[in-house]
């Protein structure tokens, strides 16, 4: 089992005084005409989960220019590129590159050309943004030692993208990190601000199908049917109770029902019913809770409406699920003063996790020895958190098809913060 990575004192030569230029600030604000139109022609040329060819062809030509063994094609269309340089710990960074079926509305000039994909979770700036410490880190070579291995992910929107990689063998194939960092924009935070959190960041989701079985028949006799809308009616109802009434207050959990499907005409009681259900939690222990609530409510409340033993509901959990999403203590802490010095206090801040889902967290699950965070960069323009007052509600959220987040901010913030980070890491 490997070592804790010590905590590195904050009093490094690299230390920055917030509002100086310092060579890597520079540095950055040099690169950032090449990064823009990186991202503009990524953010063009979207590509679903699993399909993101051009684009990990992208990445890989980028890093091999900057130094980097690159391999391809790791679980599916991963890029895997590697620097040692000397002895020291390994540090992993981690972008992902899948885009959405969703058809972009934002107006820019850049807008995707491809007929209804849209990176509208930000994927783009992270690939830029790894484009952007691949070149940082090549150039500060005698600045740092160890191995440096910088992950392009696939498919992580479908959260099947890590497990493909270290499946593949990202752990045995190549350098074994000690250290897992990534970032992602966030809709939620003003841009250019870091936003931290210490422990679960992300949730467990899991996607729940319930095929609700009846007795079909004539919408004026029901007595002669059994009607199955009626029981996953109270299916849905009684699910509520499992967060409300079983657990803890001061713990987590999300049931959201959300497709009902059943029936075909007004007069006609069906022979079945569907639902689809996406559970969310934060602890093991939550989430079986839920999980194991969800069939015996749906089994108790069929056999409540006289349903015989070999028509109860059959419930299947789908195998596509994202675990939960935990930044370890040590290392969340040591980045959190780190990005505090540098950047100051006023742009670093303490937020709440979500309940979203994250597939970055394969990576700490497959070796919970290794030190994990996972941070935000703000991507609201300015202006536009000016004029809500910071009211989120008021803006468009990742994934909509009107997020166009402020790139150039959450690209230098990015690629700033995730440099520094591995400098200190890797520090001599």
């Amino acid at each position: 089992m490997k070592a804790a990575l010590p905590l590195i004192a904050l009093t490094m030569a690299l230390a920055f005084t917030p509002g100086r230029a310092d060579p890597l600030s520079q540095a950055v604000a040099a690169d950032m005409h090449s990064l823009t139109a990186i991202y503009r022609d990524l953010h063009t040329h979207p590509e679903l989960s699993f399909k993101e060819g051009r684009s990990a062809g992208i990445m890989a030509a980028e890093a091999k220019k900057a130094g980097f063994t690159v391999t391809t094609g790791v679980g599916g269309t991963g890029v895997v590129a590697v620097m040692k340089n000397g002895p020291g710990p390994v540090l992993m960074l981690r972008a992902d590159m899948d885009a959405l079926p969703v058809t972009e509305q934002t107006g820019v000039p850049y807008a995707s050309q491809n007929p209804g994909v849209m990176h509208a979770c930000g994927h783009d700036t992270h690939m830029t943004s790894w484009i952007g410490i691949a070149r940082r880190m090549a150039a500060s070579k005698a600045s740092w030692s160890g191995t440096l291995v910088m992950i392009g992910q696939p498919a992580e929107e479908i959260g099947s993208g890590a497990r493909a990689m270290l499946k593949d063998g990202l752990y045995t194939r190549f350098p074994k990190p000690d250290a897992a960092i990534a970032f992602h924009d966030s809709a939620s935070l003003p841009a250019g601000t870091i936003g931290v959190v210490d422990g679960y960041v992300m949730a467990n989701v899991d996607s729940v199908d319930i095929l609700v079985k009846g007795v079909g028949g004539h919408g004026a006799y029901p007595h002669l049917a059994k009607d199955p809308i009626v029981i996953a009616s109270r299916i849905v109802t009684t699910l509520q109770t499992l967060i409300s009434r079983e657990t803890d207050p001061l713990e987590s959990g999300v049931v959201t029902v959300g497709s009902f499907q059943a029936g075909t005409k007004h007069n006609i009681i069906p022979p079945e019913a569907k639902l689809q259900i996406t559970v969310r939690s934060y602890k093991p222990e939550v989430r079986q809770h839920l999980l194991d609530g969800i069939a015996r409510i749906a089994r108790g409340e069929a056999i409540a409406a006289g349903m015989p033993d070999d028509a109860l509901p059959v419930v299947k959990l789908q195998d596509q699920r994202t675990p939960a999403t935990f930044n370890t203590h040590d290392l969340t802490t040591q980045m959190t003063g780190l990005f505090t010095e540098r950047f100051g206090k006023d742009r670093v801040v303490s937020v709440r996790s979500q309940m979203g889902g994250e597939d970055f967290s394969e990576f700490y699950l497959a070796d919970t020895s290794i030190q994990a965070m996972l941070f935000w960069v703000g991507g609201v323009h300015k202006e536009k958190w000016d004029a809500v007052k910071g009211d989120i509600t008021k803006l468009p959220s990742i994934h909509s098809p009107f997020w166009a987040p402020d790139a150039e901010a959450v690209i230098s913030t990015a690629v700033d913060a995730m440099t520094t980070a591995a400098l200190t890491v890797l520090k001599k």
